[in-house]
């Protein structure tokens, strides 16, 4: 019985930091960039985009396949990042305790 209270516990803890990390995502953002830096994202760790930076010799139309290859690499590597950033934000607020059984992260 007492380790099922500590794990009850342990998970109220853990749902009270996931919330405090949710509304923290908000605040977060970070850039994402492909082609050598010619297009660079900026999105929140949410996935709402805030900005996007076009080389302006890459604004031909012929080219437009290309650019939307590095926008979509862009935004993949502002994914990646927000992504890496929230997992080492919550391994920060978790001590590095496991999630209990059943508890996903919220991103």
């Amino acid at each position: 019985m007492r380790d099922l209270m500590g794990i009850m516990k342990q998970a109220q803890a853990m749902q009270e930091k996931m919330a405090n990390l949710q509304s923290e995502m908000d605040g977060i953002e970070v850039t994402g960039a492909s082609g050598g830096g010619s297009v660079r994202v900026t999105m929140t760790a949410k996935g709402q985009m805030k900005g996007v930076s076009i080389d302006p010799s890459l604004m031909v139309a012929d080219e437009r396949e290309i650019l939307e290859d590095l926008i979509v690499a862009a935004c993949n590597d502002a994914r990646g990042k927000a992504e890496a950033t929230m997992q080492e934000r919550m391994a920060e607020l978790t001590k590095g305790l496991p999630l209990p059984p059943g508890m996903k992260l919220p991103f």
